[in-house]
């Protein structure tokens, strides 16, 4: 009977260890891990903070929530309250978070999108949990209207973290603010990246809705926005992730947990194996012009969102290595380039072989023209992402900090300051009848008597931050100030009080205006295909010509130039456009990398800049 006994204790014994491991295998291996996924939190709009705090709080009730990943729009305009606002309100998780921005933190960023990798301790992200790396980048778009971009210098990053990758079965999430399709210009730089790997899924945001998509064969999720929208409370997703499944469900704070919207699975995808042939920017156009071509090309490797700016034999470019550069006109080469402590975001102009340009590191710098040494350095109070306009020995620009400034081109010394801008300054200031004129994301248009600075009149078109007359560089001519506007509405103003002219809201312009080299007409780019052309002189908006340019859809801020008798853009596709002014028609178009600025040297060559951190020159040769 002990014999019986002994052997029963050990088969129960047994059986109780085969079923405790079976329950212990079961539990780790059917909830891996389990994770908070916020998206499009919009600090800083109507109910985004409420949101976020009901959705924090929320989290903390969930003790088996490992950690939470927050995919970009943070805020609703990058302001650096509103950042160190959802900081507070994200420190109070009682679980580690992982953030990027989002396009609206960085396209209207007063700190030239240096605070929110200060606040938050970068604007990227890799960690690995449970064996799964998770790696989060964004594409911005920086400082600039337009489509998504990868930058130079991220990608380097990715292809940094990719390459510490020696386990090439290591499962990789992959999240980015925006869908990984051709809302990216260079979406497939990304992609391609990661189908080298185990990859098995991409989140991203910027819909504010949940969805399924397959970004080039690599499931991809978007995410729901936290915002409640028309609701009562907001939302967010909880991921849970097995030894073979990824599920998604959606949970509405202090409410529910509604079932399972989306489940993928984990399966290894052999993506060597798929043939399909996607999609890839088209370069086609540049054969229609054979006569078109790169004379010479610059790499600086890092985001150019400013205009080139040729003088002399030379051409002035910055870009966001906090370098500026000076290049041979003739051929391209580095002549100098000098180092600030900030990225620099907005385009310099040059005068009595002096360069001025604002950086974020808070300065105005001028530099001598030919060496690259500096001349002067003047310290303001928050970022410098405005352009400058040199006349007569003065400096006119811009700031983050609530002011407009003169300063003396030679000593560097202020001559006069208005104080009272609303929002930051982005763009050149406009020269006209002894007033200097510009545009704030406040949005209003000021216009300062030259003199002394004091304030003759400001005009205010549509109300609103995302309004603002802000990114275009204005022009003028017989009497009237011309603006255009997100609100998609061409404005003349009188330069002299101030009052609406006309206004006209048929044609759908956005940012992008230019003025003919005899000022009879005014040159808007609309949103699809056409340059609108208009009259200067008419009291009434009087459309002279549309020219259909069939550059598609657009919405990149590329100010129509003209050069001897050729008028010369650029837009969010990397196409530069050639219109010939008499004719009122293309010339030619051709192509080059990410969104544009043109710097027209003549009538067959224009310089351009590029997000993809080139500056090249083009020409039209003789056919």
């Amino acid at each position: 009977m002990k014999i019986i006994r002994a052997v029963r204790k050990r088969i129960t014994f047994f059986l109780l260890l085969v079923a405790f491991t079976f329950l212990l295998t079961t539990t780790i291996y059917s909830q891996q891990l389990k994770f908070a996924w916020l998206s499009d939190t919009h600090v800083g709009g109507t109910t985004g903070a409420e949101d976020l705090v009901n959705s924090v709080r929320d989290i903390n009730s969930f003790p088996d929530i490992d950690f939470v990943i927050l995919s970009g729009d943070v805020t609703e305009t990058g302001k650096t309250t509103d950042l160190e606002r959802t900081k507070i309100i994200l420190d109070s998780l009682r679980k580690p978070y992982y953030i990027i921005p989002g396009n609206h933190d960085t396209k209207w960023s007063e700190s030239g999108c240096t605070k929110f990798a200060q606040i938050f301790g970068s604007d990227r992200f890799v960690f690995d949990y449970n064996e799964i790396r998770f790696i989060g980048m964004h594409e911005g778009p920086i400082m600039r209207m337009g489509d998504g971009h990868f930058s130079p210098e991220d990608l380097r990053w990715l292809d940094s973290t990719l390459s510490k990758i020696t386990d090439l079965s290591k499962t990789i999430i992959f999240v980015t603010h925006y869908p990984v399709d051709n809302s990216i210009d260079n979406w497939f730089e990304v992609s391609d990246r990661l189908k080298n790997f185990n990859t098995k899924m991409i989140l991203c945001g910027h819909g504010h809705a949940n969805r399924y998509y397959s970004f080039e064969g690599i499931p991809g999720v978007m995410g729901r926005s936290n915002l409640r929208a028309k609701s009562n409370l907001g939302g967010y997703n909880i991921v849970e992730v097995t030894k073979d499944s990824v599920f998604f469900s959606e949970r509405i704070p202090g409410k529910i947990t509604k079932p399972d919207w989306n489940k993928l699975s984990l399966k290894e995808i052999n993506y060597a194996a798929d043939t399909t042939k996607y999609p890839r920017p088209d370069f086609s156009i540049n054969s229609s012009y054979p006569n078109i071509k790169t004379k010479w090309s610059y790499k600086t490797n890092y985001t150019i969102t400013s205009a080139p700016v040729a003088y002399k034999e030379n051409v002035f470019v910055t870009s966001g290595s906090g370098y500026a550069y000076c290049l041979s006109l003739s051929n391209g080469k580095l002549k100098w380039q000098f180092k600030t402590n900030g990225a620099i975001y907005g385009s310099p102009d040059v005068s009595n072989n002096k360069v001025v340009f604002g950086s974020n590191d808070q300065n105005i710098y001028c530099v001598n023209a030919s060496t690259g040494k500096l001349v002067w350095k003047y310290l303001t109070q928050s970022q410098i992402v405005a352009v400058p306009k040199i006349y007569n020995n003065v400096v006119y620009i811009g700031g983050g900090d609530g002011k407009f400034r003169a300063i003396n081109l030679s000593t560097g010394k202020l001559v006069w300051e208005y104080e009272g801008i609303g929002e930051f300054v982005e763009t050149k200031p406009l020269i006209y009848n002894d007033k200097i004129i510009f545009g704030a994301w406040d949005s209003y248009l000021y216009a300062l008597n030259l003199e002394d600075g004091s304030l003759a009149w400001k005009w205010q078109g549509t109300e609103g931050f995302l309004y603002s007359p802000a990114a275009c560089w204005a022009v003028a001519s017989n009497g009237k100030i011309f603006v255009v506007a997100p609100d998609r509405i061409a404005t003349a103003i009188d330069a002299e009080t101030g009052k609406t002219i006309w206004r006209t809201n048929a044609h759908q312009v956005r940012e992008s205006i230019g003025i003919s080299e005899d000022g009879k007409y005014v040159y808007a780019k609309g949103m699809n295909d056409s340059l609108f052309v208009f009259s200067a002189s008419s009291n009434e908006a009087k459309l002279v010509k549309a020219i259909d340019c069939k550059f598609g859809y657009e919405i990149d801020p590329s100010m129509p130039q003209e050069k001897e008798g050729v008028v010369y853009f650029g837009t969010k596709n990397g196409l530069v456009v050639a219109i010939d002014f008499q004719k009122l028609e293309v010339m030619w178009k051709y192509k080059s990398g990410g969104s544009l600025v043109v710097a027209p040297i003549d009538k067959s060559k224009v310089v351009i800049t590029n997000t993809d951190g080139e500056v090249l020159l083009i020409e039209a040769n003789k056919n």
